[in-house]
């Protein structure tokens, strides 16, 4: 398999070098972020002049380093390896597999010479916990799965073709080196099985876990839906005949959610400027796992390049809600009629915001007027966009909305100023 350069991981970690800070790499299992450190930035290290010795390497999750895991074990290894005043990177991976990895971290930051870098991929090691576990001296680089500017570049077929097994198949890096869709679908669903909700059954000691398998079904089912636990709670009670509460469809929501598996957006009113508490949207971080867990029975394009375009935003390091316009118009009878549209994502990156509708075909002026309605609606000066699933040019109309097509949105870095 061709390798895959991973360049936007590659740029931040060279930024963050020698800064005096633990680097983080948090995402989930199998995106890559082993090789990001033990063959990407390490080949990086070495080719700018770092002696292979003042790289010091430890993989915690390889059984014949188990004893590692002891912080003292670990603590007195490294130490026998710095034997000079250089620099010495030490890198290591699945740290959430060493006991008291907090303050091992933290007594490595006390070395003058030494510069810190770790993976951690579930909910043991939370991004939210970075900031307080490292008393402030923690940066979180998070990773994904291969964004699809990344996947086509190791895909020998056409975009399309690409873009096609992309939205089924998804972007963890191993898929790309399986040739057969039965092999990437056994290894999907095996994946899902035996790593990803084993380790949540496992961590959070659920033992009657067929209220959790069926929650992870119902939500693979609904992406871009809008929903929230109480709607999710009733619906085990009308349909599956359950008596699951509110607040253990939460608690396994956030569990969901710190391994990395789903994202919560939640959603702004753009006109009241404020957050709405409720309801809200899920999405899944790769798309073949959530294909996988439904049996890849339901592939409805629309709701697949949602969630694609809400990933592609978040890799780019945008902040993301969904938006909601309220509006009021006057029906010939005279009455006020209140309607409250959507706006597919809000994207915030510092002084930047674009409003942003995913629209896979506008076939027609109906379409057309239904995803213009909520862009419209907004009196403020920032882009508005809307994201078609077909090869088009750039076009931009009397009111200012640009359409361009998902592959130029997927395939140009500076395409949301198209």
């Amino acid at each position: 398999m061709k390798v895959i350069e991973r360049k936007k991981y590659l740029d931040e970690l060279i930024s963050l070098r020698n800064n005096g800070m633990i680097k983080v790499i948090t995402g989930m299992r199998r995106c890559g972020k082993s090789y990001l450190l033990f063959e990407i930035f390490t080949s990086y290290l070495e080719n700018d002049g770092v002696s292979s010795d003042h790289i010091i390497k430890i993989d915690l999750d390889d059984y014949k380093n188990r004893a590692m895991r002891n912080p003292d074990n670990l603590y007195s290894y490294i130490e026998s390896r710095i034997t000079d005043d250089d620099i010495y990177y030490i890198l290591i991976d699945e740290v959430q597999m060493l006991d008291d990895f907090e303050d091992v971290l933290n007594g490595l930051l006390k070395k003058r010479n030494t510069d810190v870098y770790v993976t951690g991929s579930n909910a043991k090691f939370l991004s939210k916990d970075i900031i307080t576990e490292f008393r402030g001296r923690g940066f979180e680089v998070k990773m994904f799965p291969l964004s699809f500017k990344e996947y086509m570049s190791a895909y020998s077929g056409s975009v399309q073709a690409g873009f096609n097994e992309y939205m089924l198949y998804g972007g963890l890096p191993q898929i790309l080196s399986y040739t057969t869709e039965e092999q990437k679908v056994r290894y999907l669903k095996t994946l899902f099985e035996e790593t990803y909700i084993r380790d949540i059954k496992e961590r959070y000691d659920i033992r009657k876990d067929d209220d959790l398998e069926e929650l992870i079904n119902i939500m693979a089912s609904g992406i871009g839906a809008l929903t929230n636990p109480n709607k999710l709670a009733n619906t085990f009670r009308s349909e599956k005949k359950s008596q699951i509460s509110y607040d253990t469809v939460k608690i396994y929501i956030d569990y969901l959610c710190d391994s990395f598996l789903v994202e919560k957006s939640t959603r702004f009113d753009i006109k009241g400027k404020r957050y709405i508490n409720s309801p809200y949207k899920y999405y899944f971080m790769d798309l073949g796992l959530r294909n996988a867990r439904i049996n890849f029975r339901q592939s409805e394009k629309s709701h697949l390049m949602e969630n694609l375009i809400y990933n592609e935003l978040k890799v780019r390091g945008f902040n993301v809600d969904v938006g909601v316009v309220p509006t009021v118009s006057i029906a010939q009878d005279g009455k006020q009629h209140r309607a409250n549209l959507e706006v597919d994502f809000i994207c915030n990156l510092g002084s930047r915001r674009y409003y942003i509708q995913s629209a896979y075909r506008m076939e027609s002026d109906d379409k057309i007027r239904q995803e213009r309605a909520s862009l419209l609606n907004i009196d403020d000066s920032f882009k508005k966009i809307i994201i078609i699933g077909e090869e088009s040019p750039v076009m931009r109309d009397d009111y200012g909305i640009t359409t361009i097509s998902i592959y130029d949105f997927l395939l140009k870095e500076n395409s949301l100023e198209l």
